[in-house]
């Protein structure tokens, strides 16, 4: 029996970080009423120093929700279209905002003239149930609808998202698949809440204990987000609950070994080679959820972030690159 003493270690960089933040184990509604207004930064002082155009749309969901979204573009005139990425944030579908670990993506502008377009889903407890997925869905919808204004090469958009954005990211990849829509290129799943059933090992041994995510705060997000909802979940909300994982596009899966979502990660990086699809894993030893985008300086969360990098130039140069005024 897995209890909450038997868990591997933090890696000590991390361990040392983490001793002076405020940790719990645990989140209600009241907590996150307080956590919400520091759960995203500015970002403006991200762009200072970078030669970085940035624009603000909106669509508008079934409903008639409005759903803003940023871009961020490379300054200057380019004849050749850009790779996009599609980005969604993190925050456990409750909190943080379209500017959550944007800086993520903004280094893959700055390395290789990356687009970034970035959603502002809405959030639980206020929305329920597909509501998120969707939101997320429309964005990308709007943003192949709008790739040659974008500057963006439809054949090489890639969905990218971080933790629940990373779960939201895996989800808008199955319903593009599934209604023939949008042709994603590849999927970025960073240590990605893909299960709502929070029943892993992984998620057993980090409950009980103060983190950056627990298995108590994973509970009440989950919560939160299926509240009022009939019965059945969806695979497209949950993405572990999808039977069918294949004819999905190339995906890099990352996740750490001390963290509550490294069981679900790791079943869906197998299953998807179960499926005959290509996906690579990263498993860090050490790493926490979020390290990297916690503490990107730490070795562990250098190292990271460049073998993720790493992974998406060589995808992308995998990719033949489309011309203006050739489609």
């Amino acid at each position: 029996m897995i209890t909450t003493t038997s868990r591997p270690g933090v890696d000590p960089e991390l361990a040392a970080l983490l001793a002076e933040m405020p940790l719990t184990s645990i989140l209600n509604a009241d907590a996150l009423a307080q956590v919400r207004p520091y759960s995203s930064a500015p970002v403006e002082p991200l762009l200072d120093g970078r030669s970085i155009d940035r624009s603000e749309f909106v669509t508008c969901a079934d409903d008639g929700t409005e759903i803003a979204l940023s871009v961020f573009r490379p300054t200057g005139d380019r004849t050749a279209l850009a790779p996009c990425i599609y980005w969604i944030h993190g925050g456990g579908m409750i909190m943080g905002d379209r500017f959550a670990n944007i800086d993520i993506p903004l280094e893959w502008l700055d390395r290789f003239g990356a687009v970034i377009v970035t959603v502002e889903y809405r959030l639980a407890p206020e929305a329920h149930g597909p509501t998120l997925v969707e939101d997320c869905y429309r964005g990308l919808l709007w943003t192949a609808e709008h790739a040659d204004g974008l500057g963006v090469d439809p054949s090489r958009i890639i969905v990218a998202g971080a933790s629940a954005g990373g779960g939201l990211a895996a989800g808008v990849t199955l319903l593009a698949r599934d209604r023939d829509t949008v042709p994603i290129a590849a999927q970025i799943l960073i240590c990605p809440m893909l299960d709502h059933r929070n029943s892993t090992t992984s998620s057993r041994q980090f409950t009980g204990v103060p983190g950056v995510w627990t298995g108590q705060t994973n509970e009440f997000a989950w919560r939160s987000v299926l509240a009022d909802l009939p019965a059945g979940v969806s695979a497209y909300i949950s993405p572990a609950l999808a039977e069918d994982l294949s004819n999905l596009p190339t995906t890099y899966i990352d996740a750490g070994t001390a963290e509550v979502f490294r069981d679900e990660d790791v079943d869906y990086a197998s299953r998807i080679w179960a499926a005959g699809g290509q996906a690579e894993l990263h498993v860090w030893a050490g790493g926490v959820h979020g390290f990297d985008a916690l503490f990107p300086r730490t070795r562990i969360g250098a190292i990271a972030r460049r073998a993720r990098t790493e992974w998406l130039i060589r995808t992308l140069d995998g990719m033949p690159a489309e011309r203006r005024g050739r489609r």
